[in-house]
């Protein structure tokens, strides 16, 4: 996931006409809200593919011709995907030494705001160990998915401290570390309030928040990018799309043969 900062608006800005149709598409923001883009879009979250898209059409005024490097971005980005190269080859296996428990967490939606879904992936000591799935929202977001993965995944890290182990959550969503570890800090200290308009998704950045703060002493929580080879981000990747499918509204545990070539295999959110 990327998160929309002013450098990457300024990439997609064409100083001639500013946004085309497509790329507020890809922003989720309507044509009768051209004028403040900036103030709808920063701080959002986007997909890699997404992100890409907008910066690939900079400048493209022409509909005929963005609809047309959309569909070519679209056919390469299947043609990789069918490669027949062997997926495991591609990926790097998790061998932190940070910690005995490692935990993977992802949230994806298709579209945003859409079908969603959130996953995890477990590690001990440098082998997976478990993949989850559920929290399926017939209309979530990006943010409330990964939200719920990285809830989910603060509850298995206080199990497995009570254990006695040490654990590190790995996560790609920017956004999400920056609500519990940043931002609430303040919304806290405000009554949970924030300087220009209503805190998105507070109930669940609340159960993150104070969690978190009971067990941060004990666990590490980092900031991965997503798609970037790591096995764990991979399978909790497939395991939103493996939700969203299903439509499980519970958390639960994937009871199937863990075979990651072919996990690795579902589509990619």
């Amino acid at each position: 996931m990327e998160l929309v900062t002013e450098k990457l608006l300024q990439l997609g800005r064409d100083d001639e006409f500013g946004f085309s149709e497509s790329q507020l598409v890809l922003l989720d923001i309507k044509d009768s809200d051209i004028n403040k883009v900036e103030t709808l879009a920063l701080g959002k979250e986007l997909s890699d593919a997404r992100a890409e898209l907008f910066v690939l059409l900079s400048g493209v005024k022409d509909k005929a011709i963005q609809e047309k490097i959309i569909a070519n971005y679209k056919a390469l980005q299947k043609f990789r995907k069918d490669e027949p190269t062997p997926l495991k080859a591609k990926i790097e296996k998790n061998l932190e030494k940070s910690g005995d428990v490692v935990i993977y967490c992802d949230g994806g939606c298709t579209p945003n705001p859409g079908k969603s879904g959130s996953g995890v992936a477990v590690y001990r000591a440098g082998e997976l160990a478990e993949l989850w799935y559920g929290l399926y929202e017939p209309m979530g977001t990006n943010n409330t998915a990964e939200l719920g993965a990285l809830y989910q995944s603060l509850l298995m890290a206080q199990k497995e401290i009570q254990k006695g182990n040490r654990v590190e959550i790995k996560c790609d969503s920017m956004y999400s570390i920056n609500c519990i570890k940043t931002w609430a800090i303040s919304w806290e200290k405000k009554n949970w309030t924030k300087k220009g308009g209503e805190i998105k998704n507070l109930d669940i950045i609340k159960e993150c928040y104070y969690l978190y703060n009971k067990i941060k002493s004990d666990m590490e929580l980092s900031h991965i990018k997503a798609h970037s080879g790591l096995e764990g981000n991979e399978l909790a990747d497939r395991m939103t799309m493996y939700a969203i499918e299903k439509k499980d509204e519970d958390f639960v545990r994937y009871d199937k043969e863990i075979n990651v070539d072919e996990i690795l295999k579902m589509r990619a959110g």
